[in-house]
């Protein structure tokens, strides 16, 4: 159940920030990174405030923030 709250949680803000992004002044794939990077550090900070385990058997912040962090190496490495 946990983990399906995190994916369910995970996709919104996704379309969340792509929606932002492409209403950004700047290039798509810049505002994307931009983004992506502060929902890494967000993450990060949830978790660590929440002191979430890092390898725990749900997902987590942790997991999310990992995530973010892939996409926003994989918007970098196409832009």
């Amino acid at each position: 159940m946990r983990s399906a709250q995190v994916l369910v949680r995970f996709g919104v803000r996704l379309l969340v920030l792509v929606a932002f992004a492409s209403f950004g002044s700047i290039a798509l794939n810049q505002s994307l990174m931009a983004l992506f990077w502060m929902a890494t550090v967000l993450c990060a900070v949830i978790a660590g405030i929440r002191r979430e385990r890092l390898l725990d058997h749900d997902l987590n912040h942790w997991d999310e923030m990992a995530a973010y962090g892939a996409r926003c190496a994989l918007t970098r490495a196409l832009g």
